[in-house]
C-alpha cells in the first residue's frame, strides 16, 4: 500500500510539475505573442504615416504641376499674341520712315536688355536649384537591404 501511495504522490508531484512548466511555457509564448503585435502595431502605424505623407507629396506634386500646366498655356497664349505683333511691326517698317526705325530699333534695344537680365537672374536660380536638388540626392539616407528569412 505504501508502493502505491509514494507512486501516486510522485505522479501527482511529477504532474505538478508538468502544468508548471506548460504554465511557465504558455506565459513566455504569451508575452512575446503580445510583445510581436506590440511591435506590428508600431511597424503599422510607421508604415501608415509613411503612406500619409507620401501621397500628401504626391498630391502636391499634381497641384504644382496642375498650376505649371496653366502657366505654360498663358505664357503660349502671350507669345503667340507677342509673335503676331513682331510680325506686324515687320509689315509697318518697311514703309516706315528712317526716324521711325531709329526709335523702333532703340525701343527693341531697351527691351532686349530687360530679357537678357531676366533670363540671367533665372539661369542663375535654375543653377541653385540644381545644385540644391543634386545635394538632396546625394544627402539622402539609403536603407541597406534587410536579409530576407
Amino acid at each position: 500500500m505504501a508502493a502505491v501511495l509514494a507512486w501516486q504522490f510522485q505522479g501527482a508531484r511529477l504532474g505538478a510539475e508538468l502544468a508548471e512548466a506548460r504554465l511557465e511555457t504558455t506565459t513566455q509564448q504569451l508575452a512575446t505573442s503580445t510583445a510581436q503585435r506590440a511591435a506590428d502595431a508600431r511597424v503599422r502605424s510607421a508604415e501608415q504615416a509613411m503612406n500619409t505623407k507620401y501621397q500628401g507629396a504626391l498630391n502636391a506634386a499634381r497641384d504644382r504641376e496642375a498650376l505649371l500646366r496653366r502657366d505654360l498655356d498663358q505664357l503660349r497664349a502671350v507669345s503667340d499674341g507677342l509673335r503676331e505683333q513682331s510680325a506686324d511691326a515687320s509689315r509697318r517698317l518697311a514703309s516706315a520712315p528712317p526716324s521711325a526705325v531709329l526709335e523702333y530699333a532703340s525701343a527693341l534695344g531697351v527691351v532686349f536688355e530687360d530679357c537678357r537680365a531676366a533670363y540671367g537672374d533665372m539661369a542663375a536660380k535654375a543653377a541653385g536649384h540644381a545644385a540644391d536638388v543634386q545635394t538632396l540626392v546625394s544627402a539622402w539616407p539609403l536603407i541597406p537591404s534587410l536579409p530576407l528569412k
